[in-house]
């Protein structure tokens, strides 16, 4: 005789729910913005610079709020190597605020004309010049 056939029947998973048992994911971002060029030029001043995106970055919609209601601090802000500013969040932020920020920064101290926000890596951004092309200056001068 045959046997029955029998389908194994997996144990349902329990839903979880979020309550005050469980935690969130921790999120730790670290953003680079390199601006050797220009501080090797002595264009820009990067303390300058630094106090400038601490107080024009938001978080939970209010300027320079850097630090929670425990005092723990959600973003900090750092130089490294004297020509690079260092951006920590603990807090979910967007790579693309930093741009925005860097971009006003050099627009209110008449570099933007000059220099422009690169995304050189995933989490970095690159203060580069632009390129002026001399071909077109001596394509002119030959045709003359």
């Amino acid at each position: 005789m045959h046997k029955p056939i029998t389908a194994k029947v997996q144990p349902k998973k329990k839903q979880q729910i979020r309550g005050k048992g469980l935690k969130k994911k921790k999120v730790s971002l670290k953003f680079t913005i390199d601006c050797t060029h220009p501080v090797e030029d002595s264009i820009m001043d990067l303390g300058d610079f630094e106090n400038y995106l601490m107080a024009k970055i938001k978080i939970n919609n209010k300027l320079a709020n850097f630090s929670g209601k425990s005092g723990q601090h959600y973003i900090t802000l750092s130089q490294e190597k004297g020509t690079k500013v260092v951006l920590s969040a603990e807090i979910p932020f967007s790579k693309r605020d930093l741009k925005y920020s860097t971009e006003k920064y050099l627009k209110k101290n008449n570099l933007r004309d000059w220099l422009r926000v690169v995304a050189s890596d995933k989490d970095n951004y690159q203060l580069r010049y632009f390129q002026i092309n001399d071909q077109d200056d001596n394509e002119e001068e030959d045709n003359e």
